[in-house]
């Protein structure tokens, strides 16, 4: 069984760091692209950045600058690294993995259980 888990978020005043982390584990074969995602109270889950295998990096624009994605393939964790953290970034926020299972090649997505980031001071 493929599970991606994500490490703890937190209250981080305005201006603020944080850095998030989700691991995959179980048997796959690979992992293509990996993501994160947040969803604020009363609003659809957006995507804000996206990496893919070879380190490919994109960003939803009110994050560009300020976050920044990567990965450890050896690992198999992809990290968000926030800084100067807006309250308006408060959200849950989830990992996104892009998987092909080791014995059928079927390629599927999956979600981290996701994770609370509040910016308040």
């Amino acid at each position: 069984q493929v599970q991606l888990v994500e490490s703890e978020g937190g209250l981080v005043q305005p201006g603020g760091s944080l850095r998030l982390s989700c691991a995959a584990s179980g048997s796959f074969r690979s992992i293509n692209d990996m993501a994160w995602y947040r969803q604020a109270l009363g609003k659809e889950r957006e995507l804000v950045a996206k990496i893919t295998a070879g380190g490919t990096t994109n960003y939803v624009d009110s994050v560009k600058g300020r976050f920044t994605i990567s990965r450890d393939n050896a690992k198999n964790t992809v990290y968000l690294q926030m800084n100067s953290l807006k309250p308006e970034d408060t959200a849950v926020y989830y990992c996104n993995a892009h998987i092909t299972s080791a014995t059928t090649s079927y390629e599927f997505f999956l979600w981290g259980q996701g994770t609370p980031v509040t910016v308040s001071s």
